[in-house]
């Protein structure tokens, strides 16, 4: 696991956004690692160290769409 810093104003999904670059599914995995960080509020405090998953996002597949034969 690796800890970063919250910056000035940021939530936990731009934090998310910020490391991972998705927050789908990540968010969750850090609110678990982070006991009692949801009770600080939206915009966390700066400098407040939030511990992150060692796992990387799976990359998002869409489906294709065939429109002619």
């Amino acid at each position: 696991m690796r800890t970063v810093r919250a910056h000035q104003g940021e939530t936990l999904d731009q934090i998310c956004y910020r490391t991972f670059g998705v927050t789908a599914g990540i968010t969750e995995q850090v609110l678990d690692l982070n006991p009692g960080i949801a009770e600080l509020g939206p915009s966390l405090p700066q400098g407040t160290p939030v511990q992150l998953p060692d796992t990387s996002p799976q990359p998002q597949r869409t489906s294709t769409v065939q429109l002619w034969d």
